[in-house]
């Protein structure tokens, strides 16, 4: 089992693997070249994004600046928005579906590490060289018609329902259900999303 196998798996993996390096600096170049490209070059970020991406819909605008580990690991449905500022640490399938609208400064991560402190790193390497802490993965998965305000982080191995709007400031502990507005920290389903409620833009 390759320690990618293993990552994907949420098995305790080496990051420090020669595989996964390669891809991580890869991921860094290519969203340092989309951070800089001109604003108004969409067909040079489209070039990036499917390099960088696992896969994407139609209509996807990510603003600069964007964050990723892998990006391979990330899958975004059609008609998505991404605000500036977000980090997507991907060491895990980050999976967003379609309308989504992800408000600048989101987190989402999907790698986290053992509790006890001399469980996260082994003994010293012989050379000298940098030893990466042990980690595990699970993935978060966002449903379609999301709205996630400001600031929001979003913890390992988290779902969010349908047609969810998650408040700014929020930290997503657990999953939240369909057709629910949540907040918090941690983050609750406080009450239905109701239909009527659809066009108001502002945050409970």
């Amino acid at each position: 089992m390759t320690e990618r196998e293993k990552m994907l798996a949420g098995l305790l993996y080496d990051c420090g693997d020669p595989e996964l390096l390669d891809r991580w600096h890869t991921a860094k170049d290519l969203v340092r070249d989309y951070n800089a490209a001109d604003s108004a070059d969409l067909e040079a970020k489209e070039t990036i994004l499917s390099q960088l991406l696992g896969g994407r819909g139609k209509n996807v605008w990510i603003t600069p600046p964007f964050y990723v580990d892998y990006g391979v690991n990330i899958f975004l449905g059609n008609n998505c928005e991404i605000n500036m500022n977000c980090v997507f640490l991907d060491d895990n399938r980050i999976v967003i579906g379609d309308n989504a609208l992800i408000a600048p400064n989101v987190q989402i991560y999907t790698a986290f590490h053992p509790f006890h402190p001399a469980d996260r790193f082994g003994p010293p390497r012989e050379d000298g060289s940098f030893a990466f802490c042990k980690t595990q993965t699970a993935p978060v998965i966002i449903g379609n018609n999301v709205w996630i305000g400001g600031d929001v982080i979003l913890m390992p191995g988290v779902t969010v329902g349908d047609n969810v709007v998650i408040g700014a400031g929020s930290v997503v502990t657990k999953d939240i259900p369909n057709n629910t507005i949540a907040y918090g920290n941690p983050c609750r389903a406080v009450r239905e999303n109701r239909p009527e409620e659809t066009g108001r833009r502002t945050m409970p």
